[in-house]
């Protein structure tokens, strides 16, 4: 069977009403929703400082920076995901099934986040590793929490979110200045990095998937590094992509498939538009929906906290009726 879920961010800034939107909606695979709309702290950098552990941050004028102890931005963005958690536990109770989390990537947290004397945690090696550690440390937290808040989910998906991947494999990350672009880092390291948060996860008995809504990540690495999962954009997909997407279904990976707009459309697509598409995809790849079963999941091509209310709550509806005539 086919399935449906989010990628994580809405929009508004109420939370309660839009778990209750996502719980509505995509019964098969709910979310935990994201609204970045509620300031900094509840951005995917300052949630993934949230899940960190052992390394403090705190909020400067050029953005979130590490320092000795965690600031009071730090403390803040912990609160409000702890305050999330307590309303999904509210919700949720009783609730049997599966459940998605996010979390923000190494790689995209060391391009977004300071040291504590200046310029990214990307430009030092070491710094990275540390950060890139605490964030695994972080996860095995993390997850042991939701577990207890959710005893009813038997499969937990931890999507690790990676939107700067390609940019950190690409040498496309400018420095502090502006002026000038932080060195690439090499595919090994990349790797690594990665593979510490994803073995966390699976360590934890979740279900490890990253997510990028870049083109020219090399999805391959991510199937390396212990991916189970891998969330894209179809119509950022390249041949090369298109291989390794089959590669991983054929594997018995998963695939969640970007197939609905994120932004709100000049004109909404049909659920039978959107089940054709994914239909001439399958059929590109030699593959049959009845056999790809589960492991295919349709999604917005990526966050819906840039759409209205309106079309967001649209979308999640199209993705689950598309996902039903699949089925």
């Amino acid at each position: 069977m086919v399935i449906a879920t989010g990628i994580g961010s809405y929009p508004g800034e109420g939370f309660a009403e839009a778990l209750r939107t996502v719980l509505g909606e995509l019964p098969d695979l709910p979310h935990l929703p994201e609204l970045p709309a509620r300031g900094v702290i509840a951005g995917i950098t300052g949630r993934g400082l949230a899940v960190m552990a052992e390394l403090g941050a705190d909020l400067q004028p050029a953005g979130w920076r590490l320092t000795d102890a965690p600031g009071v931005d730090h403390r803040r963005a912990r609160s409000l995901l702890g305050q999330d958690l307590d309303s999904l536990e509210e919700q949720t109770d009783g609730y049997v099934g599966a459940f998605k989390i996010q979390v923000a990537g190494p790689w995209t947290l060391a391009a977004t986040v300071e040291k504590p004397r200046g310029d990214k945690v990307l430009s030092d090696f070491g710094a990275r590793r540390e950060l890139a550690q605490a964030l695994a440390e972080g996860v095995r937290g993390h997850v042991a929490d939701v577990r207890r808040r959710l005893p009813g989910v038997d499969r937990l998906v931890v999507q690790v979110d990676e939107p700067a991947l390609s940019a950190v494999l690409g040498a496309k990350v400018p420095t502090a200045s502006g002026f000038g672009r932080h060195r690439m880092v090499h595919p090994p390291e990349a790797s690594e990095a990665l593979a510490w948060v994803l073995d966390a996860v699976t360590e934890s008995g979740a279900e490890p998937w990253v997510h990028t809504c870049a083109a020219g990540t090399p999805l391959g690495l991510l199937r390396t590094s212990g991916a189970r999962g891998i969330s894209v954009d179809l119509g950022l997909m390249t041949a090369a992509d298109h291989d390794a997407l089959a590669e991983a279904l054929e594997g018995g990976d998963t695939v969640a498939l970007g197939v609905v707009p994120t932004l709100d459309p000049a004109t909404a697509p049909t659920d039978s538009e959107v089940t054709e598409r994914v239909l001439r995809w399958l059929d590109m790849l030699g593959l049959d929906p009845a056999e790809v079963g589960e492991r295919l999941v349709l999604t917005p091509t990526c966050g819906l906290a840039g759409a209205s209310p309106s079309w967001a709550r649209q979308a999640l509806a199209l993705l689950r009726t598309s996902a039903a005539n699949l089925s």
